[in-house]
């Protein structure tokens, strides 16, 4: 028999999926946070939210923190639990929330990785040989052009790209609307790749990119073709997401408009585009010390 606790759980997931509009990626995450938290609560025979306590969550972050698990995951599962037990006051179910005072561990910032202008050359500065790679090219500039998320590229639908006006609609998270501009390397891309869809995709199908069977393509094989690509061209390995983090970086050392940049992104807030300061912190300093005559280091 389920817990009051379990049957909660499963109520929150199906809130921040049919309210909140959380993807599927995020679900999961949280989905795998409160079960774990479930698994131990049932270990240590509790069922019912007056026995959860302070002492309850440190415990339990204590167990995960003792088997290895890294300071950046501990601190996404409290965020979980957090957002689980505001849920559950404003439901009625909680009065006190047991995560007060507890604090996130401390993790390194983990600044994102960006290809400097020449291995994005190196990267796309080929001549596609047939549809697949014609597809590949165009997915990539796409992602470099318009700084859009993996999940953002794959749900593309033909009535998104406006490609006359050089922009393209983009569903992001929380389901918010942006308009992305398109660059010209990247509409030569799509055009050449559109030479070659009507063949290759289904009738129904009005996804912009798909795969052999003509279906709507999916992130995993769009994440393997990058991957492929990278190493045959002698790059290091390249994820999508290291194409968004270029486009963002080198907007902004062009720019220094971090508003923009922020708009481009589709942060919901300025803090987490603030991270691309400290990127382009770090290009700054490299220009001094190879420019600043008294930054150079005597021999």
């Amino acid at each position: 028999m389920k817990s009051e606790i379990s049957k909660s759980v499963k109520h929150f997931l199906l809130f921040l999926k049919e309210t909140r509009n959380y993807s599927d990626h995020t679900l999961k995450s949280y989905k795998n946070d409160l079960n774990k938290f479930d698994l131990f609560l049932k270990d240590n025979e509790v069922s019912q939210y007056s026995e959860i306590n302070n002492s309850t969550v440190r415990n339990f972050l204590g167990l995960y923190r003792r088997k290895g698990l890294s300071p950046r995951s501990l601190a996404r599962i409290l965020s979980s639990l957090r957002s689980f037990f505001k849920f559950l006051k404003t439901e009625g179910n909680l009065l006190n929330d047991p995560t007060v005072g507890i604090s996130a561990p401390k993790q390194e910032s983990l600044l994102p990785k960006a290809l400097d202008t020449d291995m994005i050359d190196k990267l796309l500065n080929f001549k596609p040989k047939n549809w697949i790679e014609s597809r590949d090219k165009a997915s990539m500039e796409l992602i470099y052009s318009s700084g859009l998320r993996l999940s953002e590229l794959c749900s593309l639908d033909l009535k998104d790209l406006l490609l006359e006006e050089q922009m393209c609609r983009v569903l992001g998270k929380g389901n918010k609307e942006r308009i992305c501009p398109i660059g010209s390397k990247a509409i030569e891309a799509l055009e050449d790749w559109f030479s070659h869809r009507g063949k290759i995709a289904k009738d129904d199908v009005k996804a912009v990119f798909v795969n052999k069977e003509g279906n709507r393509l999916g992130p995993r094989t769009v994440q393997v073709r990058l991957k492929k690509i990278s190493l045959d061209r002698g790059l290091p390995y390249i994820h999508p997401h290291m194409l968004r983090h270029s486009f963002a970086t080198h907007i902004l050392e062009s720019s220094g408009d971090l508003r923009a940049v922020q708009e481009l992104l589709g942060h919901a807030n300025l803090s987490t585009t603030q991270i691309y300061t400290k990127l382009d912190f770090q290009h700054l300093a490299k220009v001094y010390d190879k420019s600043h005559p008294h930054a150079k280091n005597k021999k």
